[in-house]
């Protein structure tokens, strides 16, 4: 199975329509961008206080974020890598997504959407560094969730 979705975290429940949601979005942002649909990306779910943990050894952040992206196919091959394609792990705050669903006032599963699209994204070289790169990567994660009924 190309997604593969773990649950790290015990303050929001894990229903099987997240899931299912957040397979949709990754297969729906790989076959946009003409990745094999085989190619394997994970997805785990964490909360807030694992995220800070990430965000402050990875990034040197020591504060929360909503998701976090760590890449496999950057730098040099991995010998022996074979023909299975994995692209990395995508690490998400649900509690992070469900603060920020009320922040900006749409639902959860919007939200968690959003921020599977976004992770993949960096999965495959994208960033936002720039405002041009920001918009490009915007418009690629809203076309994705719009495919899915899940556009703004």
């Amino acid at each position: 199975m190309p997604v593969l979705v773990s649950n790290l975290q015990e303050k929001i429940q894990l229903s099987e329509e997240i899931a299912a949601t957040v397979e949709k979005v990754v297969l729906a942002v790989l076959e946009r961008e003409l990745i094999d649909p085989g190619a394997e990306i994970s997805v785990v779910f964490v909360d807030n206080d694992y995220i800070r943990q990430l965000n402050r050894e990875y990034r040197g952040i020591d504060s929360p974020t909503d998701v976090l992206s760590f890449a496999l196919e950057e730098g040099e091959p991995m010998p022996d890598s074979g023909e299975e394609r994995i692209l990395g792990d995508v690490v998400l705050s649900l509690e992070r997504a469900e603060e920020q669903s009320r922040e900006y006032g749409h639902g959860f599963m919007r939200e968690v959407a959003y921020l599977t699209a976004h992770g993949a994204l960096h999965l495959l070289g994208y960033d936002h560094g720039t405002e041009d790169q920001r918009n490009i990567m915007r418009q690629k994660e809203e076309a994705a969730l719009a495919a899915l009924d899940l556009g703004r």
